[in-house]
């Protein structure tokens, strides 16, 4: 499996400047629901320390956790593509500091810099690709029967 890919240490150093200068220092406490499947995408973050489950609501009463998320890791990318609604849930699963982007100011500069937008699709691009690989792995190895005497 390939290695995790960072948001900021992947763009190229003149892109990741620009992009840092929208950027907010945020932090959430742990348990807390950041955002939740469904909602609106307006924004996205940067995990600086801290931890972030991604969940997936698999019944009125219960909660599925499809990804754990680190420091460097992208949280959100559901701002960047119509509808512009959260795909899955995130809640702190300790505390965590984090930047924060607002999307519409991130693509406004992407259209003014076409170079970081093309830089940023295609960075968010193979972090999309890297959690549907490790994605398909957990599944093949959770569904996968042993053989038995063979």
């Amino acid at each position: 499996m390939t290695k995790a890919i960072k948001l900021l240490t992947a763009l190229p150093h003149k892109q990741r400047e620009r992009l840092m200068e929208l950027a907010k220092e945020v932090s959430f406490p742990e348990d807390t629901r950041i955002f939740e499947a469904g909602g609106p995408a307006a924004r996205f973050w940067v995990i600086r320390p801290g931890a972030v489950h991604l969940d997936q609501q698999v019944t009125p009463q219960r909660r599925v956790t499809v990804a754990s998320l680190g420091a460097g890791d992208l949280l959100g990318w559901s701002w960047l593509f119509p509808p512009y609604e959260w795909g899955f849930g995130a809640e702190a699963f300790s505390p965590v500091r984090a930047y924060e982007f607002d999307g519409a100011a991130v693509l406004a500069l992407s259209v003014e810099d076409p170079l970081l937008g093309l830089s940023l699709v295609r960075t968010v691009a193979e972090i999309l690709a890297h959690r549907l690989e490790t994605t398909r792995g957990r599944l093949l190895e959770q569904y996968t029967i042993p053989r038995r005497g063979i």
